[in-house]
């Protein structure tokens, strides 16, 4: 017989857990371990036991039975956990017949119907509001052709000849400690205590059938994917007059492509370019709801930071699986993207970015004027040579008219000792210029502006132009 795991420890929480922290611990196990996520050998296993250990750590019933007597006081939910073991081998029938004969009654007593469980696959929508899902089954139901009798229609059902009707046989039986009594069901009627002369056509004296139904089941707002709805009494039928079980429907939930769940908030990723997140920007934000909210991103927020709009997350569940009307929050993750690519203009930008970060928000020094290409001096090589040869005639009036024109401009003794006055520096005149190139090194306000503008036209180029 397999060694079976303890069930605190296959959720990993400690006996004195209350409810909330056992929910929490299936949680976390059952997302670790789901068939879909987790493709790993023994994954499958895992997440059956992390299920069987919820189901009943989660039923304060089970749970104080588990907790007096173990795995047998909940195996197959019988409310006297030794019933079947056979603790002392041969000893049985000693103990039947003292005991009234044990074996001989369960033949007869009433029995519960088998469970019944079922799977489905519910969108993300479907899972957080509720739905209704017609689900397919295949359960035990009585006979409709007999009602359940076993015999055909119209025929007598006689009491059995063996054992009188009572359903149990008395045999003697030798031992070490002496003769006894022994008490079992009878051979004959399987200790129903009665005989069927004539079978059902339709079950074959059976009593029951296997039929093919459909159930409307109504998953509540919340779900969370490896949960179970339990349907009570839409399981296999009981035998003897014994109840109906109990039909549990295991949900899965898909993947939403936007949002992803955090117990009973939803988180959204919101991606914002550089200049975006230094300036701030306003975005709407998509809900489940269908209508988007605006949020406000402040300027400098780092990736990583969240932001929260109350109450547009998940109903939550009260313990009994049913919604409240209280739900979470949906929470914004930023993720500022890095470009991985630019072109010319989108990097002369973020280069004159640079300089104005790592020089006091200077500006960036005028570029150097571009040389000229080897065609572009032939060609103005050419244009000068032909200047030369179509100028030859009127060389003597140009030379002329130079020399007339240099001694026209050229200074009086006056304005030479005039220009001497104004070019003299005196010592105000240096500290003036000092105050100035110092003034010069401070960030104005107009050294500010011109870096915000640069950002400004970094957003502009980064972001996807509008629809």
């Amino acid at each position: 017989m397999p060694t079976q795991t303890d069930y605190y420890e296959t959720l990993g929480v400690s006996r004195g857990a209350n409810d909330e922290e056992i929910r929490r611990a299936f949680r976390k196990k059952a997302m670790e371990f789901h068939p879909d996520r987790n493709r790993t050998p023994g994954a499958e296993d895992a997440f059956k036991e992390i299920n069987a250990a919820y189901q009943v750590l989660s039923d304060q019933d089970k749970r104080a039975r588990y907790d007096r007597f173990g795995h047998a006081g909940v195996n197959g939910g019988s409310e006297r956990p030794f019933d079947g073991a056979d603790f002392f081998g041969g000893f049985g029938d000693i103990f039947d017949s003292f005991f009234g004969g044990a074996g001989a009654r369960s033949a007869s007593q009433p029995r519960a119907g088998d469970d019944i469980q079922q799977r489905i696959t519910l969108t993300f929508e479907e899972a957080v509001f509720g739905c209704e899902r017609d689900v397919d089954i295949v359960r035990i139901e009585p006979c409709q052709h007999c009602s359940g009798a076993g015999n055909e229609p119209g025929t007598p059902i006689v009491a059995c000849v063996t054992c009188a009707g009572s359903g149990q046989v008395r045999r003697a039986q030798r031992s070490v400690f002496g003769q006894f009594a022994v008490t079992t069901p009878c051979p004959a009627c399987n200790g129903a205590g009665r005989t069927i002369a004539t079978p059902c056509s339709g079950c074959r004296a059976q009593g029951v059938e296997r039929r093919r139904r459909t159930r409307t089941v109504t998953i509540p707002a919340g779900v969370d994917d490896g949960m179970q709805v339990r349907i009570t009494g839409e399981g296999s039928a009981g035998s003897n007059g014994g109840p109906p079980g109990n039909l549990y429907v295991q949900v899965r939930v898909q993947e939403h492509p936007v949002f992803w769940r955090e117990d009973f908030d939803l988180v959204h990723r919101l991606p914002l370019n550089i200049a975006e997140a230094s300036l701030g920007v306003s975005k709407p934000i998509p809900t489940l709801d269908g209508d988007p909210v605006e949020l406000e991103i402040p300027s400098g927020t780092q990736s990583g930071s969240y932001f929260r709009v109350r109450g547009k997350g998940v109903p939550h569940l009260r313990r009994n699986g049913r919604p409240t009307d209280r739900r979470g929050d949906l929470r914004v993750l930023v993720d500022v993207d890095i470009p991985a690519k630019l072109n010319k203009y989108q990097r002369q930008l973020l280069s004159d970015l640079e300089y104005s970060f790592n020089h006091d928000g200077k500006s960036p020094p005028a570029p150097p004027p571009a040389k000229s290409s080897t065609k572009t001096k032939a060609a103005a090589n050419s244009a000068r040579q032909g200047k030369a040869k179509s100028g030859t005639g009127n060389a003597g009036k140009a030379g002329k008219t130079r020399r007339k024109n240099a001694r026209q401009d050229a200074p009086t003794p006056a304005a030479n000792a005039a220009n001497a006055a104004a070019n003299d520096t005196t010592p105000a005149d240096v500290d003036a210029n000092a105050a100035g190139n110092a003034n010069a090194n401070t960030k104005s306000g107009a050294d500010k502006q011109r870096e915000r503008g640069l950002f400004d036209r970094i957003k502009d180029t980064l972001s996807p132009p509008a629809d």
